[in-house]
């Protein structure tokens, strides 16, 4: 293989990388945003209910079962680590504001880092290209005007 086609393989390498790396953080924005729709559900649901409220509550398995909601000035919130704390109402509502904001934040993090790998991605993508049109013209160059066909133009 000479040094140009080396070169060239190095180049596809990488480009499959940053298009390795673009996939994974697609895929980890598309579950930021799931987390903050559960959220921004979670805290419609808390403003919206009342004390005596019957609700269907999840018990896992894809089933349910129908509860009344004794008091609402008591919700209870995971607060992380496996760990979840009481909380009145709108100290839960606060509670899941402030935690769908780090999500927005981690979510532009993320975008940020998409665009300088979609960045990244056409420039090597553009570098191989040239690398490509430099190496089947320096065949061609060296064939003798043969037209890069075995046995020239016949």
């Amino acid at each position: 293989m000479s040094g140009g086609e080396e070169e060239l393989q190095q180049l596809s390498q990488q480009l499959q990388a940053v298009e390795s790396q673009l996939e994974s953080l697609q895929v980890e924005a598309q579950n930021l945003r799931a987390q903050q729709a559960d959220i921004d559900e979670a805290i419609e649901a808390i403003e919206n209910l009342e004390t005596g409220s019957s609700v269907q509550v999840p018990v896992g398995g894809g089933a349910y079962v129908r509860a009344t909601i004794d008091d609402i000035d008591e919700v209870i919130v995971s607060i992380g680590a496996e760990y979840a704390a009481e909380r009145e109402q709108d100290g839960a509502v606060e509670l899941l504001k402030e935690r769908k904001d780090h999500i927005g934040d981690r979510v532009e993090e993320v975008n940020e880092a998409v665009a300088r790998l979609e960045s990244q991605g056409e420039e090597l993508s553009q570098e191989a290209q040239q690398r490509l049109q430099r190496l089947q013209s320096e065949r061609a160059g060296g064939m003798g005007g043969a037209g890069g066909l075995p046995g020239g133009n016949q």
